[in-house]
């Protein structure tokens, strides 16, 4: 099979088509022809040499999300069939025309839904509901602050915790952006090249703060982050693009009862992802079905042009998702 392969750590131009062997599945295992692979910026961090990939997902293959068709399936698999149409998180190895996945990480392809879309869905949704809903606890009527709100996190995020009855404000780096997510479902777009985002939010809730804050950037945003947090509020970090290292009001913390916590999906253990897999499948995938939430694209790439895709997502000029064809 070909393979978009990282030939060495570096830029963007490093990844270069290859031909490998076609991966077998375990007994518990399927195997993809991939149609299409979201790009996240995990395969970036790994591209550069400072996400190395857990112990037995491919070391030199990126990709954490694809949809194709089955081709083939484990003596022990139980869920699916040879021509299934489905979607999938993987921990690496999806940029590449097939991938072997554990069957409980496969969600079916909706029917209104190309592989295209439905390549740009598991990474983000998988992360969004474990982190959002699962760690962070958010309830309907209940708030939500979104940095990155136009990334494909963020745009996974305003749709999910809207359509579940929250209120979401966001984070953007332009007014375009903004107003994108508004448009989206967000009650306020915070532009913090302009504004203060704590500021903004004390002002946007009578300086109550909201509920729960989804972060990909840590460093100096977290004092910001304590003081927009409300009584019992819960900040869940995902990245710290900014920094690993933070300043923090311990004393906020103690007043105000918050809870700080955060988690790293891709190592996390196959149940533990099924098990997101199931809570997809039975409060989400209906939504995808209905329209009420649906697939943001940005780009779609042939997988020969992985290279540009990448350059795209550090560029941040992008909003919502980034997707490699495999379809000739």
């Amino acid at each position: 099979m070909k393979a978009i392969v990282i030939t060495h750590p570096g830029g963007p131009d490093v990844l270069q088509i290859e031909e490998r062997p076609q991966p077998k599945v375990s007994h518990t295992e399927v195997l993809v022809k991939v149609a299409a692979a979201g790009v996240n910026r995990p395969d970036v961090y790994q591209r550069k040499g400072s996400y190395p990939p857990p112990t037995g997902a491919p070391q030199d293959i990126p990709g954490l999300e694809i949809a194709g068709t089955i081709t083939a399936i484990g003596n022990q698999v139980t869920r699916w069939e040879i021509g299934d149409k489905v979607c999938a998180l993987v921990t690496g190895g999806g940029y590449a025309e097939y991938c072997h996945v554990p069957e409980g990480q496969c969600l079916l392809v909706p029917g209104n839904l190309s592989f295209m879309e439905a390549a740009s869905l598991p990474e983000t949704f998988f992360t969004v509901w474990s982190n959002v809903f699962d760690r962070g606890k958010l309830q309907p009527g209940e708030s939500l602050l979104v940095h990155g709100g136009s990334s494909g996190i963020g745009v996974t995020a305003i749709q999910m915790a809207t359509a579940l009855g929250s209120k979401v404000y966001i984070t953007a780096g332009s007014d375009d952006k903004c107003k994108f997510c508004e448009e989206l479902g967000a009650v306020k777009g915070i532009n913090y090249k302009t504004e203060n985002f704590a500021e903004a939010i004390n002002k946007l809730t009578d300086g109550k703060g909201v509920n729960v804050i989804l972060d990909m950037i840590g460093g100096d945003y977290t004092p910001g982050n304590i003081s927009s947090l409300a009584d019992e509020g819960r900040l869940v970090l995902i990245n710290a693009m900014k920094s690993k290292d933070a300043q923090v009001d311990l004393a906020q913390v103690m007043r105000k009862r918050l809870i700080i916590t955060g988690s790293m999906l891709r190592s996390r253990e196959i149940g533990f992802k099924s098990a997101i897999a199931r809570s997809l499948e039975q409060y989400i995938w209906p939504l995808l079905v209905s329209g009420k939430i649906k697939p943001i694209i940005h780009t779609v790439f042939s997988a020969k042009d992985a290279a540009k895709a990448h350059a795209l997502m550090e560029s941040s000029k992008h909003i919502g998702k980034i997707v490699l064809s495999f379809e000739s």
